[in-house]
């Protein structure tokens, strides 16, 4: 049942803004039923009336936050002039957002910044309106995985070549998502051990001999 209440002031217009800050509400969240619309009277005193006014509160379907995500995610690739599809699903502990499409590298950007911007606007946007917290994990294209692989390819790689030469690599900077993924790669290697050197955005991973 919608839910209603009536305030008077000396217009219509008083009236509203008593209710609005009572309900603590914008005029785009309720209903205006004007009952009175009140006047000055003579002289500004003389047979005036006061303002009379009923609010109702505007019941909004309520939606889950996979829906949330995928709202605000087609809007912002409408904007970007991009056509794709968006499939979100839900665990206990997160939500799950593939992207696929043609041409969407944009979506992608260098080495996943872009996504990595979406996914954490994504994450503020569906994590508003509840107490509990949910990660957002976004991919697109496959990319995470696509990229995950790469640099464990890489990171074996790089190890062999510090065994070989006895010399310490240091990689270029990457997001804590991609340190990690080096970290762990190597972190049962017989003879090499990695740690992160630098500050954010510029840390990097520098594999060294045991």
């Amino acid at each position: 049942m919608a839910y209603s209440i009536e305030k008077k002031g000396k217009t219509v217009q008083e009236a509203i803004s008593a209710a609005l800050e009572e309900l603590q509400l914008t005029q785009d969240d309720v209903e205006v039923e004007v009952i009175e619309e009140g006047n000055k009277g003579i002289f500004g005193i003389i047979g005036s009336k006061v303002a009379k006014i009923r609010v109702t509160v505007i019941e909004k379907e309520e939606k889950n936050r996979c829906d949330i995500a995928s709202d605000f995610l087609y809007t912002i690739l409408n904007n970007m002039g991009v056509e794709a599809d968006i499939n979100v699903s839900e665990d206990e502990e997160s939500i799950v957002v593939d992207i696929n499409g043609d041409n969407i590298g944009i979506i992608i950007g260098r080495r996943g910044e872009t996504m990595d911007s979406l996914q954490y606007l994504t994450s503020l946007v569906i994590n508003k309106e509840y107490e509990d917290y949910k990660r957002v994990i976004l991919n697109v294209e496959n990319y995470r995985q696509k990229r995950e692989e790469t640099l464990i390819k890489l990171a074996n790689r790089l190890a062999d070549k510090v065994v070989k030469y006895r010399k310490p690599i240091t990689l270029e900077p990457m997001n804590p998502y991609e340190r990690r993924i080096i970290h762990s790669s190597l972190q049962g290697h017989k003879y090499v051990e990695t740690y992160s050197t630098g500050e954010e955005p510029k840390r990097k991973v520098v594999i060294t001999m045991k």
